[in-house]
């Protein structure tokens, strides 16, 4: 059904728009919904800019995180696996450094995404593609912003505002104009948010305490190797490996191995018949209903984050490469080592070609244990067995050559207890972010009938 609007030229808004897509029905009937509110540009109560451009140099042993877009999750920053952003740089770029309470959105690609900086995220920066909004006003409360930003009011404002065809942008002047309602009963809406922090946070010491007892399984809590400035390496240890780089062969790894194969009889993967190793299929395709498309990025705390899946044509899927609950994929390409349980949500989806699945009979070993061991001791001997200088990369073959100790069934089931009780309660921190964007929509909506019959 064709969709119109009429406009009278004294109602455009200037020479700049002039588009039928900025005056649609939807933007226009929000228009007059906030003339009916007490509402204040975001500029004028805050210091908005975004992060640093062009080079920048990134250091292992910074303490400082760079914060991207796919860091902001849920009206929070998970900084799990952010670059360590080097002390030159931040120094260069203070203007985005980022202070507890402020609030970031996502300005490039997928644009509108809000979050509050908790305590635990700081030292940290932002990339150019991220906007910190540094309230200077008390009349919003930031926790209030977050929750406004990602409801449908503060969404219908930033889409209407979108520019680019191929890459979706926000212009800080944009940001800076947002129009934000201020309402009598902002202190609850940002009390709601609270409570989803403290659902998430509870989601992450439980994920913490299962990585604390796997590693205390398998006698690897206390591990403190030592990094050897030069060690000896048999010429046939090199021949057998087909490896020359000095990295592969650094002693804390064959440690690590010789532990887990002493105490646990650890076996290499490609000894483990029961265990199928595959990578996924290639796309760059996406539809907007389709079936998921899991990537690494979508990998977070053990599982897939559904907030910004891709979807792919059913019809271009290839069968052998479609998601099963309890599979576990470990990224390949970049980052190395991240893993994931897939969930049911999106099973019958497709895994990328930068990752590696692990399928296996539940009843074998534990889905959720091995997703662990990935992302703890796992991800130490995957980087050791990925190549590239440029771009590490890790296949299905170097994959297999890792070890994996098998716990016994009670254990297993302890730690996998653990991650499934992180996994609810994320959950329902999610469900409570949805529960406070409603009521913030319905308070705005009730505001503007109030003051309607007011006048």
């Amino acid at each position: 059904m064709i969709t119109y609007s009429v406009i009278k030229k004294s109602q455009l808004e200037g020479p700049t728009r002039l588009d039928s897509e900025y005056y649609q029905p939807e933007y226009l009937k929000l228009s007059n919904l906030f003339r009916k509110l007490n509402t204040i540009k975001l500029g004028d109560l805050s210091f908005i800019t975004d992060g640093q451009h062009g080079y920048f140099k990134l250091d292992p042993e910074s303490e400082i995180r760079q914060i991207t877009a796919q860091h902001i999750i849920n009206g929070f920053v998970d900084k799990t696996n952010a670059d360590r952003l080097s002390i030159e740089t931040h120094e260069k770029n203070l203007r985005a450094s980022l202070n507890e309470g402020d609030v970031v959105c996502t300005t490039v690609g997928t644009v509108g995404n809000a979050a509050i900086i908790t305590k635990d995220v700081p030292p940290a920066n932002l990339d150019q593609n991220v906007a910190r909004i540094h309230l200077k006003s008390k009349i919003i409360d930031p926790w209030y912003l977050v929750i406004f930003l990602n409801s449908k009011y503060g969404q219908l404002q930033i889409k209407r505002h979108i520019t680019g065809q191929v890459q979706q942008r926000l212009s800080l002047e944009t940001v800076r104009k947002l129009l934000i309602a201020v309402l009598e009963n902002q202190q609850k809406i940002g009390t709601l948010l609270r409570e989803v922090y403290q659902n998430l946070s509870s989601g992450n010491e439980l994920y913490s305490q299962a990585e604390d007892l796997l590693l205390e399984e398998l006698g690897l809590k206390d591990f403190r190797p030592t990094e050897e400035l030069s060690y000896i390496v048999d010429l046939s240890d090199v021949k057998s490996a087909q490896r020359t780089d000095a990295e592969y062969f650094q002693p804390r790894y064959k440690k690590i191995e010789e532990i887990l194969v002493k105490n646990f009889n650890a076996k290499k993967i490609r000894t483990l018949d029961f265990i199928k190793v595959t990578t996924g299929q290639y796309s760059e395709e996406y539809i907007t209903d389709g079936r998921p498309y899991i990537r690494g990025t979508d990998l977070a705390q053990g599982t897939v984050s559904l907030d910004n899946l891709v979807y792919i044509d059913p019809q271009k899927q290839i069968s052998s490469k479609k998601a099963r609950e309890g599979d576990v994929v470990v990224t390949r390409v970049g980052t190395i080592g991240i893993s994931a349980r897939l969930p049911k949500e999106v099973e019958g989806g497709t895994i990328s070609d930068n990752l590696i699945r692990l399928r296996f009979p539940e009843e074998t070993i534990n889905s959720y244990y091995v997703s662990l061991f990935f992302n703890t001791i796992g991800s130490q001997l995957m980087i050791r067995e990925s190549r590239g200088s440029v771009q590490a990369r890790l296949n299905q073959e170097t994959l297999k050559e890792i070890v994996l100790p098998i716990l016994t069934k009670p254990t297993q089931q302890k730690i996998a207890d653990l991650v499934q009780q992180s996994h609810q309660a994320r959950k329902k921190g999610k469900e409570l972010l949805e529960k406070a964007k409603r009521e913030v929509e319905e308070l705005i909506e009730g505001t503007a009938k109030k003051n309607d019959h007011r006048k």
